[in-house]
C-alpha cells in the first residue's frame, strides 16, 4: 500500500506512476517519497510494462525538488552523502528500465524534480508561457545533486547546462525545448495521446550535438572553467557563495563522465549543505515562504485604477495588467499616459510569447485621463509625487468617486499614512502599498495599515499583493516603514565617512566586500539624491543629529544621480565612472556601514513596525537587498554574536556619537 504514489496499469499495458504527496499542496522528493518510488521500481524491474509514465496528481506542478524541510534533520556530511548516493542509484534504475520512460510534466519541474525527469527517456511538457523549468539550487547555496550535474551536460552539452545551473534561471517549456532540455511540448488536451505515441514509436533520445562534445576534452574544460569563474566572480564572491565555484570545479575535473562525476557530485553537494551560506540561503527560502503564506485567501480584487502615470505608476499598472488585473490609468493628459502604455507593451513582449495571451494583456490596460472609470475599480492606487500635501489633496478629492467596497491605497515610500488619512471620510478603507522600483524585478511590497484601517480591507490588500505574485510585508504606519527606515542610516553613514575623507569607491567596496549587491553611495545615486533627501527629512526624528547638508547641496545643484547623469558619481550609459585605484576598506568602515543598518533593523522591531524578527529579516533581504547569504540583519547579528554587536556599537557611540547607541531590543536576544 503506497502513501504518496498511485500506480495504474491501463488496458494497453502502460504503467502510470502518479505522485500526490500526502499532507502537502506540492510534490517534493522527501525521503518517504523516494523510498516508495524505489519499492515501485523493484516491481517494475521484475515485471516490466510496455512503458512507464511518471506524472503528478497535484495542480501545483510536477515536482518542486527535494524536500528542503529535511535538510535541517541531516546529522552530518556522511549522512547527506549516503542519501544522495541512494537517490543516484534509484534514478539510475529508472534510466535503465527495459521499457520507455516518460516524465509527463505540467507546471513546475524544478531541481530534483527536473533531475527525476532527466533520468527518464523523454520529457513531455504541457505548453505554457510561464517559466516553470529549471535548476534553482544555486539560490540555496548548493548545486544539483541527484545526478543533474552529469545528465544535464550529457543531454544539453556543457555550455547550455552550465549556464542553466549557474544562473538558476527558469525556462518556459518552449525555451527548454529550444535548448534540448525537454523532448516535446503539447497542449493539455493532447498530452496523454502524445505520451502513448512516444511509447509506441520510441524516437531517439535527446543528446548534446556532436560538435559540442570536444568541449569535454580536459584542456578545453580547464580553459572554459577559468572563463566561467571570471564571469561568476563579477557577481558572486567565492567566500560568500561557494556553490557556483564548486559546480565549475566538478565539471572541470570530471567532464560529466558518469561514475566518477556522480560520486564527486554527491561529495560536493553534501559538503555545501553544511556551509553557513547554504543554511542562511535556505533560511531566506523559508522567509520567502513565510511572506507568501501571509494570505491564502482568494483576492476579491479583479480591477485596479492607478492615478499617476510616472515611473512608479506606469510600472505598477503594467505589472498588475500582466498579472491579469483589469487596469485603468489616470493622469492629467493622455499624452502623459502614452509612455506608460509603451513601457507596459515592452514588459508584455518580454514576458508573454503566446499571441492570444499578449493581446489579452494589452486589452486589460486602458488609459483613463479623466478618471471616468474610477468608480468601477476594486482598488484605487494613488502613485503621484512623494509629497504629503499633494497626496492628501488628491486622496480627499477622489474618495467620493470610489465604490463603497473599494480599497483606497497610496504608493508611498516613507510618509506616515496616518497623516494622509486624517481628513478621509472612510479611513478604514485606506492602506499604504509601497512597491519598489523596478516593479517587475523587486519582489517585495510593504502593506501599511494605520490605526483606523479595517482588518478586512488590510487582509484584502495583502491577498491582492499575493495575487499579483509579490511578497507582502505587513507594516504598522511609522515613517519609513521598514526598508527605507533601515537604508537611511546606512546611506547617511556612508556620507559621514565621505566627509571624513574616505574615497567614494572605498566606501562602496566596504559594503560589497560584506556582501551587499551595491555600495551605499552608488545606491543613493541610483535611488535619486532628491528622493534620498526627501526620505531622510521625513525620518529626521529617527536620525539623531543627522547632517543632510551634503545631500541638500547636491539637490540644489541639480546633481541627482543616475537620472541626471551626475550625483556623487558621474554616469555614462547608466554606469558609474569609478576610480580603479583607491584605498582598500578596513574592518572598521565595514562595521560602521553594516551596524548602522543592523541597529536600525532592531529599532524597527522594538517600535512594532512588524510582528516578528523573521519579518524584519525578510523585508530587508527582499526589499533592501541585504546580503542573502547572511540570512538577514538579525540573523547576521546572531551569528556574529549579539554581545559582540552591542560592544562594537558602544565603541562607535563613544567615538562617533549617539547615532550608534545600541537599541534596547538587543538585550532581549542575549
Amino acid at each position: 500500500m503506497t502513501k504518496h504514489w498511485h500506480i495504474e496499469k491501463d488496458i494497453s499495458g502502460l504503467c502510470w506512476l502518479s505522485l500526490d504527496k500526502t499532507d502537502s499542496t506540492t510534490n517534493v522528493l522527501s525521503n518517504s517519497v523516494l523510498k516508495e518510488l524505489s519499492e515501485l521500481i523493484d516491481h517494475l524491474e521484475l515485471d516490466p510494462p510496455i512503458g512507464v509514465i511518471i506524472r503528478s496528481n497535484k495542480t501545483t506542478g510536477f515536482v518542486l525538488g527535494a524536500d528542503i524541510t529535511e535538510f535541517g534533520a541531516l546529522n552530518g556530511i556522511e549522512e547527506a552523502e549516503a542519501l544522495v548516493l541512494n537517490t543516484h542509484r534509484l534514478f539510475d534504475r529508472i534510466e535503465n528500465l527495459p521499457c520507455p520512460t516518460i516524465a509527463l510534466i505540467e507546471g513546475f519541474a524544478l531541481g530534483g524534480g527536473l533531475e527525476l525527469a532527466l533520468a527518464c527517456d523523454y520529457r513531455l511538457v504541457v505548453m505554457t508561457d510561464s517559466r516553470t523549468i529549471g535548476f534553482p539550487e544555486i539560490q540555496l547555496g548548493i548545486h544539483p545533486g541527484f545526478g543533474g550535474t552529469v545528465r544535464s551536460v550529457r543531454i544539453l552539452g556543457a555550455l547550455a547546462a552550465m549556464d542553466l545551473m549557474l544562473s538558476g534561471k527558469m525556462l518556459t517549456p518552449q525555451q527548454a525545448l529550444n535548448i534540448g532540455l525537454i523532448s516535446y511540448v503539447a497542449d493539455r488536451s493532447q498530452i496523454e495521446t502524445k505520451a502513448r505515441q512516444l511509447v509506441s514509436h520510441k524516437p531517439p533520445r535527446k543528446k548534446a550535438p556532436l560538435y559540442l562534445r570536444f568541449i569535454r576534452l580536459k584542456p578545453c574544460r580547464i580553459w572554459l572553467g577559468r572563463h566561467l569563474k571570471k564571469i561568476i566572480s563579477k557577481r558572486a564572491r567565492q567566500e560568500h557563495y561557494p556553490a557556483p565555484y564548486s559546480l565549475i570545479d566538478l565539471w572541470v575535473q570530471h567532464g560529466g563522465s558518469d561514475t566518477e562525476a556522480y560520486h564527486a557530485e554527491a561529495k560536493s553537494i553534501s559538503r555545501l549543505l553544511f556551509t553557513t551560506t547554504a543554511k542562511n540561503l535556505v533560511r531566506v527560502y523559508f522567509l520567502r515562504q513565510k511572506l507568501s503564506g501571509l494570505s491564502e485567501l482568494a483576492s476579491p480584487i479583479q480591477s485596479a485604477h492607478i492615478i499617476g502615470a510616472g515611473v512608479m505608476g506606469a510600472n505598477i499598472a503594467a505589472w498588475c495588467s500582466l498579472k491579469k488585473i483589469i487596469v485603468t490609468v489616470q493622469d492629467s493628459k493622455k499624452v502623459i499616459i502614452e509612455p506608460a502604455l509603451k513601457k507596459a507593451a515592452s514588459l508584455f513582449k518580454r514576458r508573454l510569447k503566446d499571441p492570444k495571451t499578449l493581446d489579452s494583456a494589452h486589452k486589460r490596460l486602458r488609459p483613463d485621463p479623466e478618471g471616468k472609470m474610477i468608480g468601477d475599480a476594486d482598488i484605487v492606487i494613488e502613485a503621484i509625487i512623494e509629497q504629503l500635501d499633494a497626496k492628501k489633496v488628491l486622496l480627499e478629492n477622489i474618495e467620493q468617486d470610489l465604490k463603497s467596497t473599494a480599497i483606497l491605497a497610496t504608493n508611498t515610500s516613507s510618509i506616515d499614512i496616518e497623516q494622509l488619512s486624517g481628513n478621509l471620510v472612510h479611513p478604514e478603507r485606506f492602506v499604504g502599498l509601497h512597491f519598489f522600483n523596478p516593479v517587475d524585478r523587486l519582489p517585495l511590497v510593504e502593506v501599511i495599515r494605520s490605526d483606523s484601517t479595517n482588518t478586512k480591507y488590510f487582509e484584502d490588500a495583502i491577498s491582492f499583493v499575493r495575487h499579483i505574485d509579490k511578497l507582502p510585508l505587513p507594516c504598522r504606519s511609522v515613517p519609513g516603514f521598514v526598508v527605507n527606515r533601515v537604508l537611511a542610516p546606512y546611506m547617511l553613514e556612508a556620507l559621514y565617512a565621505y566627509q571624513e575623507g574616505y574615497q567614494l569607491e572605498t566606501i562602496d567596496e566596504a559594503a560589497i566586500q560584506f556582501g551587499m549587491p551595491t555600495g551605499p553611495i552608488e545606491l543613493a545615486d541610483r535611488v535619486g539624491l532628491d528622493i534620498a533627501l526627501n526620505v531622510t527629512q521625513i525620518l529626521r526624528d529617527k536620525l539623531p543629529n543627522a547632517n543632510l547638508e551634503l545631500l541638500i547641496d547636491k539637490v540644489k545643484t541639480g546633481n541627482l544621480g543616475v537620472k541626471t547623469g551626475k550625483g556623487f558619481y558621474t554616469f555614462d550609459g547608466g554606469r558609474p565612472k569609478k576610480k580603479k585605484e583607491y584605498a582598500k576598506p578596513g574592518i572598521e568602515l565595514k562595521d560602521r556601514l553594516v551596524l548602522a543598518l543592523v541597529n536600525e533593523a532592531m529599532a524597527c522591531f522594538e517600535d512594532k513596525v512588524v510582528e516578528d524578527l523573521d519579518l524584519i529579516d525578510a523585508g530587508i533581504v527582499f526589499g533592501a537587498g541585504f546580503a542573502p547569504f547572511r540570512g538577514g540583519p538579525i540573523q547576521y547579528a546572531r551569528e556574529r554574536g549579539v554581545k559582540s554587536v552591542i560592544d562594537q556599537l558602544n565603541l562607535f557611540e563613544e567615538k562617533l556619537g549617539i547615532r550608534f547607541k545600541p537599541n534596547e531590543g538587543w538585550q532581549k536576544l542575549i
